[in-house]
């Protein structure tokens, strides 16, 4: 859980990074045994390797690996904060060696193994070829979301390396939902997001929120590692859960090692860890591959404000003058623009004129268009004050079929016994005489 004082002192010392953020929201047996196929597929979304005795597998792409550019560009965020590049490089991407990616992993400052293999390269290859752009973006909107990744992953001693997940998990999406109901920057699924202290409701969804949901994530991270104590196995329980990698180990005779059991593991499962890897080198050497990072703008300074009564977003935005866009993105948690102040005291996020703005106003937020917005009725009367008309149910009906076949069949009944009687009787009097 996180604590709220924990949670204050963070956002004091990372202010204007959290302002932004909540605007938006093996061995193989070796790696020569392994031949990835060409890039000439019937499925963009997977790729298939084969070893030496022709055997295939087949691995597919996370999901955030095959999302359209333009759904991220059109994020308020991206669409606010974010420019196009105006570097002069080529939009080209060159080839090198497979001794030089090996030596460029190689020297990543890690604690976390980032070896190479043919399944990797083919994982840089996408993010630096096909999605080279969607880097682009990526590289942007980390200006702003790494600080934050890194703060939690900090609060928890673990590898600052990780602060790259998301990227696999959502591609820097903070509104993305997967086709399993994953959701937000981290992907949490409703069970783990609300084992981990996230709030989900009808109403409020912190799986939106990155600080929340960076924490929640950090601490899962960390938990996953004391049962595991590996950091590829880490990484494939949190994307298929723990009770399949433990499947997968016990299939591969207790080995635990990710690259020893993937052909065990789900499809989307054996590419994670190599896309996971794939990130952290395009991260790191975009620029040798001549992908230039979108121009980011610092947003406006934002502060947070409890509210303890039920108000609109549409509320807010009208008396305080503010987009209900930003409004939006300032408070992703919000899922239908309803702040249940109510139920407990709820913060309210705004940019720092129309916070103080709000305070002076605030009696008349609340009144605003109350009843057209806040729609749900404290107190109802019963119109009785004219005759009721209503048709008997079918059920009653069929009790009283019931009721009258259950009169005559222990009529006909008492009828049969008493004739059965009367026979046995007349019976015992004849051969009585």
């Amino acid at each position: 859980m996180i604590h709220n004082a924990r949670l204050r002192q963070i956002g004091q010392v990372t202010r204007g990074v959290v302002l932004f953020c909540l605007l938006l929201f093996i061995t193989l047996p070796s790696a020569a045994q392994i031949v990835v196929e060409d890039d000439v597929q019937t499925d963009e979304d997977e790729i298939t390797v084969t070893d030496q005795e022709g055997r295939s597998e087949v691995i597919e792409f996370p999901e955030a690996m095959t999302y359209d550019l333009d759904s991220l560009l059109n994020l308020y965020m991206a669409k606010t904060y974010l420019d196009a590049n105006d570097c002069n490089m080529r939009d080209y991407n060159p080839v090198y060696s497979k001794e030089e990616y090996v030596e460029r992993l190689s020297r990543i400052p890690t604690i976390m193994e980032m070896a190479y293999n043919e399944v990797v390269q083919k994982f840089i290859d996408r993010y630096s070829g096909r999605l080279r752009h969607s880097i682009s973006y990526m590289l942007g909107a980390s200006n702003f979301y790494m600080p934050i990744f890194e703060e939690a992953l900090e609060a928890y001693h673990l590898p600052l390396e990780l602060r790259y997940l998301p990227i696999v998990e959502s591609a820097l999406n903070p509104n993305a939902v997967s086709r399993v109901g994953a959701t937000g920057l981290w992907q949490f699924m409703l069970t783990t997001g609300r084992q981990y202290g996230l709030q989900v409701n009808s109403l409020i969804d912190e799986r939106r929120d990155p600080v929340k949901a960076s924490y929640a994530a950090a601490q899962y991270l960390r938990d996953l590692y004391s049962v595991f104590g590996d950091w590829n196995l880490v990484l494939a329980a949190y994307n298929c859960g723990p009770g399949n990698i433990n499947k997968a180990i016990h299939r591969a005779n207790g080995v635990k090692d990710y690259w020893q059991i993937y052909p065990y593991l789900p499809k989307e499962t054996r590419g994670y860890v190599p896309a996971f890897i794939a990130a952290n080198y395009i991260m790191t050497y975009y620029s040798q591959h001549n992908i230039c990072p979108m121009t980011t703008r610092l947003p406006l300074q934002t502060d947070t404000i409890m509210v303890n009564k039920a108000v609109h977003l549409e509320q807010v935005a009208a008396v305080v003058g503010i987009g209900i866009d930003q409004l939006r993105a300032l408070n992703p948690m919000y899922r239908h623009d309803v702040i249940p102040g109510n139920t407990e005291p709820m913060p309210l996020r705004l940019p720092m004129a129309e916070l103080t703005k709000f305070i002076d106003m605030e009696d008349s937020v609340y009144n605003y268009m109350a009843d057209d917005l806040l729609t749900k009725r404290l107190e109802v009367e019963v119109k009785d004050d004219v005759p009721t008309y209503y048709h008997r149910s079918k059920r009653y009906y069929s009790k009283k079929r019931g009721a009258r076949y259950g009169r005559r069949h222990a009529s006909a009944h008492r009828r049969k016994w008493t004739s059965s009687r009367k026979r046995k009787s007349s019976t015992r009097r004849r051969r009585r005489r």
